[in-house]
């Protein structure tokens, strides 16, 4: 192989001066692979630049015991530490899956390499730029598939719910509205007048406007089912205990029972009562429909906000609390079965922002998820938000276990996470980092045990 000729048709070598390839060539050696051969490893100490002159690598990161690709180092592909780079360990593994030749210059060299080698020098530096936006880039994304991956479960959860309630209710008023002809020709031939009807609808009406009686204790339930059970037995109707647990639903007492038996004849008492039981039980199962389809249809808006599904990249000027409501919306399911109470105090008349939306849900839920799991069962998590100057402070504060001194000063760093393996990827914090900066906003954090906040500042403008 003629490596001159190799180098020279790189387009990265383009506009390099032959007497500069000469040089990378004299001071380099090259590195034979065969197929399986690793290139490097994780936590390698990355001293070499190298350039593929044949075959490819595969680059990859592990996560727990799953592996996430980043992509190949083709022919061509310039690699490894270059000038000014800050990186000194791999942060992922690179593995030849062809057999593959690598010119690799030690970083020994670079000291002369930049004092005498200018536009080689430049070229890599440019390389080194585009490097660590792409791969801010690859972490934002991936970071935010974890995130997604992680909330998918809780979402499922949340929306079966509500989803299997709309259809037991629904079923349960298809077989219940089959026994509707039977009940309303007994109504029909009872033939009340305009007045009585007036009188039972009265009752009916009020009782469906106030809604079912939902601040019961089981043991107050059952008193008021035990005294309407005997007083419909008394007056003679076949099926008291269900009737009587329709009328506790909605707050129908005996004094009401007493009114409409006033109303209306002894003969004519049981058709009326049961049919204001099916009307009621009508009633409560299309508001438990509703409700839950309601559910579904605030879920729905929750995470088309979150994800910004309705929008494009750029930022728009936003109400904090909607984006901060809609992560804490996706995240319920870890509230819940933590029984973490949540206090939310965020001012109606809060400026608004300008955001990219997506990106600060992102950090919202990467801060607030942290939160989750260093609490206990019942943790409080407190969210607030306020003015100052032309900034809004958000801060998240939980009274979980803190975070110990000796490591604060390291939360920030890529791949740093004090989660067991397979739990955390150590992106979470350094993208909201990444993110607050790209937002020309500040991030700092003050922790003890019992108390941990997080304060986010971004400008008004």
């Amino acid at each position: 192989m003629n490596i001159q000729q190799e180098l020279e048709s790189n387009t990265h070598f383009s506009s390099i001066p032959k007497d500069q390839i000469q040089w990378l060539m004299d001071h380099s050696e090259l590195l034979s692979l065969q197929i399986g051969d690793y290139a490097f490893r994780k936590g390698d100490l990355v001293d070499k630049l190298f350039i593929v002159l044949k075959g490819r690598l595969r680059i990859f990161f592990m996560q727990g015991n799953q592996q996430i690709e980043f992509g190949y180092n083709e022919k061509g592909h310039i690699g490894g530490s270059l000038p000014y780079s800050r990186l000194q360990k791999a942060n992922g593994n690179g593995v030849a899956v062809d057999p593959t030749l690598l010119l690799a210059l030690h970083t020994n060299h670079f000291p002369e390499m930049i004092q005498t080698q200018y536009e080689l020098t430049e070229m890599l530096v440019h390389l080194m730029i585009d490097r660590v936006r792409d791969f801010t880039k690859f972490q934002q994304q991936n970071e935010k598939m974890i995130s997604l991956g992680k909330l998918s479960a809780g979402l499922a959860h949340e929306l079966n719910n509500p989803a299997a309630a709309v259809i037991r209710s629904s079923d349960a008023l298809k077989k219940h509205l089959n026994s509707v002809p039977l009940k309303l020709k007994k109504v029909v031939s009872m033939q009340l007048t305009v007045e009585q009807v007036d009188q039972v609808n009265e009752v009916l009406f009020s009782k469906i406007k106030a809604g079912p009686k939902i601040n019961i204790s089981l043991m107050e339930r059952t008193s008021l089912e035990d005294e309407l059970t005997d007083w419909l037995e008394e007056h003679g109707l076949n099926n008291a205990y269900e009737i009587a647990e329709c009328f506790v639903d909605y707050d129908l007492t005996a004094n009401d029972l007493d009114f409409i038996h006033q109303k209306v004849s002894t003969n004519s008492l049981p058709s009326v009562l049961e049919w204001l039981c099916n009307v009621l039980t009508t009633e409560k199962m299309v508001s438990e429909i509703a409700e839950a389809s309601t559910r579904i249809s605030k879920l729905v808006k929750a995470i088309k906000e979150y994800s910004h599904m309705d929008g494009g990249a750029d930022k728009q000027k936003v109400n904090l609390r909607e984006g901060l409501q809609s992560t804490l919306t996706i995240l319920q399911h870890k509230l819940k079965t933590k029984n973490i109470e949540v206090k939310l105090d965020i001012p109606t008349d809060l400026p608004q922002i300008n955001i990219n939306i997506g990106e600060m849900n992102q950090v919202w839920t990467n801060l607030i998820d942290n939160a989750i799991d260093a609490m206990e069962d019942q943790g409080k998590l407190q969210i607030e938000a306020f003015k100052d100057r032309n900034f809004i402070i958000t801060k998240i504060i939980d009274n979980g276990i803190g975070i110990p001194e000796e490591i604060m000063g390291m939360i920030f760093d890529p791949f740093f996470t004090t989660k067991p393996v397979g739990k955390g990827t150590g992106l979470g914090l350094e993208i909201v980092l990444s993110i607050i900066k790209q937002h020309n906003g500040k991030i700092k954090v003050n922790s003890k045990p019992g108390q941990t906040e997080f304060n986010v500042c971004l400008p008004i403008d």
